[in-house]
């Protein structure tokens, strides 16, 4: 069997049932908790806590001071920016367990969450969708669209390298910087193969 290659800084707690993929590095205080999945190629900032049933995929990003609770899924290729905020719960007391109510949210394959952004359960963001920095998640957000404000709004669309895209004359999109081309299918942007 193959020795796995992470690192994890020794000021980290790392559960005993915690699966971490070839490549992934575990920065300074951070919380990992039993039942954890993370992926290959992660990159984990410092102060990050993920509860139990936390998935990470592949090649995720997430940056310094985030807690990432029961019912969150990452993708491959996410980014969370620095301080953004995940809840699992709509309407928590402390004295009342909810356990039982916990809502999935899930951030798609290339999606990006902004600095200080906060994430209402229940709400996925679409594949490489971009939510503003501060942004407030109340609502799915679709694939490709970039989200600001509070409550998030949709301000456009984003290609899958991150810049900005716009419809052209015909309705089409192109990318300026990579030359990838989308097209709109009912209300949703797709990829045009």
């Amino acid at each position: 069997m193959a020795v796995k290659e992470y690192k994890v800084h020794e000021t980290s707690l790392v559960g005993d049932n915690v699966k971490i993929g070839d490549g992934t590095r575990i920065w300074q205080f951070c919380n990992i908790m039993d039942g954890v999945e993370i992926g290959e190629n992660c990159n984990i900032g410092m102060n990050v806590f993920m509860e139990t049933g936390v998935k990470i995929g592949n090649h995720v990003t997430i940056k310094n001071n985030i807690s990432i609770y029961s019912g969150v899924e990452c993708e491959d290729d996410t980014f969370l920016g620095p301080n953004c905020v995940f809840t699992n719960v709509l309407t928590p007391r402390s004295f009342i367990s909810r356990k039982n109510e916990f809502k999935k949210t899930i951030v798609h394959k290339g999606a990006s969450l902004g600095a200080n952004c906060t994430i209402v359960c229940g709400h996925d963001i679409g594949r490489y969708a971009m939510v503003g920095s501060g942004a407030v998640v109340t609502k799915n957000v679709p694939d490709y669209t970039l989200v600001v404000g509070n409550p998030a709004r949709k301000l456009g669309y984003v290609c899958e390298c991150g810049e900005r895209i716009h419809a052209d004359a015909d309705g089409d999109y192109t990318c300026s910087r990579c030359g990838k081309k989308y097209r709109m299918l009912g209300e949703r942007l797709t990829e045009v193969e």
